[in-house]
């Protein structure tokens, strides 16, 4: 089959990316998604969220005709499904509603021959699962589950495995794992996949593909977890643990990650738990990092309390109303725009519900405050927080703030670093 038409369902921060490539590849593309600002603004040739180059690649295909938004799923030759997986409740349990939405949104347009691919990070499983509401939705079509090689639809999970703020590279030169439910379904994705990828697309099955992106998470969350254990021992010991790790790693076999305030995003700080929900007795060491990365906010707000504490006893006129917090970062990683499982956010949050003071907030990637926020502080640049702040708590590393010069903060600001910047 040629793929001359696909359907991206879920236009966020790895479905328009994806879109867009294929777009850009002259494939007439159709975005859905169920937000209508979302539609309209890609559909005026803009996008709703920050990530470099997007806006030119999406700006093009839709002056050329090559992609439009829609709220409702049309007929194509493939449809890849990337929307959210959340979790369900307080236990970590994966929440695949959003999966199964998908599912049911492009059933009543399927025809044979069609290709369905999930993208979404989840847990093993789940692409079966999807598989079984397309059969259920549509009695009238054969799925691989029960025919095979000769089912009418093939069925496939291919997880995107791209960094936030090098999206439109990635996506490209990144090695895709492809896991079909049967060997025809991964040979018609490697087909579709191969309009614009140029790394290798390497060939497994569906619960494989699936355990691989859960996998490559979670060693990065074990990782960091040892450094962010690391940081609290040395605070500890009174040693600097960022010149401590610049020490261990020009050990030739040693190459551990940097602290933070904890980890966050939509996927380091969620894929571990998607295999500990499944095989609870047996991820031990996956679970303890979660616990120790989950742990790691509450830390740092600690350090703000005692800062605040010891501001005010060498000022015994002032009261902790007169102190003024400023929080630099809310994003959960540096130079973009996204809020999701932010530990800096958590922690300005929290910081702002306890604090009788002035709370400012620097945050260059984002126009506004998120509605948590909006009542507890201003959203101000970082000359004037750093000029106005008593306390200071560096929780990202954006490029501004490593750009800061010594000279600029007061010598009485007291200053918290969590990301070895200041």
């Amino acid at each position: 089959m040629n793929f001359d038409r696909i359907s991206v369902i879920g236009l966020g921060y790895i479905g328009l990316p994806t879109a867009a490539a294929f777009a850009a590849r002259k494939k007439q593309v159709i975005g859905v998604d169920v937000t209508p600002s979302t539609v309209d603004t890609i559909n005026q040739g803009e996008i709703h969220i920050v990530e470099p180059d997007l806006d030119m690649v999406v700006n093009a295909a839709v002056t050329e005709g090559f992609l439009k938004a829609t709220l409702t799923p049309e007929p194509a030759d493939a449809f890849l499904i990337a929307v959210p997986t959340p979790f369900k409740g307080d236990n970590h349990e994966p929440d695949l509603r959003y999966i199964e939405s998908a599912a049911n949104s492009i059933a009543p347009v399927l025809k044979p021959g069609n290709l369905v691919i999930l993208e979404s990070t989840s847990p093993v499983g789940a692409t079966e699962a999807m598989a079984a509401w397309l059969e259920s939705a549509r009695p009238d079509l054969t799925f691989p589950q029960t025919h095979g090689e000769d089912s009418d639809i093939r069925i496939a999970h291919c997880p995107e495995r791209v960094l936030p703020g090098h999206v439109m590279r990635e996506l490209v030169e990144n090695d895709r794992v492809i896991g079909g439910m049967t060997s025809k379904c991964s040979e018609m994705a490697v087909k579709l996949y191969r309009t614009f990828v140029v790394g290798d697309c390497v060939i497994t099955n569906a619960r494989t593909a699936e355990m691989a992106k859960l996998t490559e998470n979670s060693f990065r969350d074990v990782n960091i977890a040892f450094a962010n254990e690391l940081s609290i021992i040395c605070d500890k010991l009174d040693i600097n643990v960022w010149e401590l790790i610049a020490l261990a790693n020009r050990h030739p076999r040693v190459n551990i990650l940097q602290p933070g305030p904890g980890v966050g995003g939509h996927c380091i700080a969620v894929d571990p738990w998607f295999i500990v929900s499944q095989t609870p007795d047996e991820a031990k060491l996956i679970a303890t990092a979660r616990k120790v990365n989950d742990s790691k906010p509450e830390w740092v707000i600690d350090k703000v309390k005692i800062a605040v504490a010891d501001y005010l006893a060498a000022r015994a006129t002032k009261t902790a109303a007169d102190v003024s917090i400023a929080c630099l970062g809310l994003t959960f990683k540096p130079d973009i725009d996204d809020l999701r499982e932010s530990p800096a956010l958590m922690i300005a949050e929290k910081i702002a519900n306890f604090h009788p003071g002035k709370m400012l907030f620097v945050e260059p990637n984002i126009c506004e405050l998120p509605a948590s926020l909006q009542e507890q502080g201003r959203l101000v640049s970082l000359a004037e927080a750093l000029v106005q702040a008593d306390v200071c708590v560096l929780l990202v590393d954006h490029k501004p703030f490593k750009a800061i010069v010594k000279g600029s903060i007061s010598p009485d600001t007291v200053i918290i670093d969590t990301k070895g910047v200041l």
